[in-house]
């Protein structure tokens, strides 16, 4: 009887780990299209930004899941060619959910969410926000985390109109989702665990 006896030295090579050093940690594949031109997300989200999409996320599942569907980034939202974003947070109405398909959203979702970062902000307020306008979604929600407010757009006749800027002292409601009603002092959390 053979006994099956390994190389060595491929043996090796085979266990051989790498120990990466947490400076070359870059995960440079997640970005967005916007008018053809590519945007890389630079850096992972804060505590605090993933804390408030937690607290929102539940707020819209918790009043909306029967009337529609409620999902978080990353996922790619098509309006054409040159235009695939990732907002934060996307509601599509079940009168809407055919935009639904091949496991990406390919039309304008009912209502989206930006929460601004430093990296990101910007964009949000500028082209991003352009961008939800020319391509039909019904309503903007720009969440800023830092100065604990929400300024909410709603599409009327083709343009975004600034129809509130809330602060977490307020409850937000939505004349697009009319299921949901959001205390916001619920989704921004204590100044002193950001």
């Amino acid at each position: 009887m053979a006994k099956n006896v390994g190389n060595g030295e491929n043996d090796k090579k085979s266990s051989t780990k790498v120990k990466e050093q947490s400076a070359n940690y870059l995960i440079d594949e997640r970005f967005e299209i916007i008018g053809g031109v590519r945007y890389d997300f630079l850096s992972s989200p804060l505590y605090v930004h993933q804390r408030v999409l937690g607290d929102l996320h539940f707020a819209f599942r918790h009043a909306c899941s029967s009337d529609g569907e409620v999902l978080l980034a990353p996922l790619d939202v098509h309006f054409d060619a040159d235009n695939i974003f990732q907002p934060d947070l996307i509601y599509v109405s079940r009168s809407n959910r055919d935009i639904i398909r091949d496991g990406y959203i390919y039309g304008a979702p009912d209502l989206v969410v930006e929460i601004l970062s430093s990296s990101t902000g910007r964009r949000d307020k500028t082209i991003k926000k352009d961008g939800y306008e020319k391509f039909g979604v019904r309503e903007y929600w720009l969440v800023d985390p830092v100065y604990r407010l929400v300024e909410q757009f709603v599409l009327e006749e083709g343009k975004y109109k600034q129809v509130a800027t809330l602060t977490e002292d307020h409850e937000l409601t939505s004349p697009t989702v009319p299921c949901l009603s959001v205390m916001l002092n619920e989704i921004f959390p204590p100044e002193d665990e950001q």
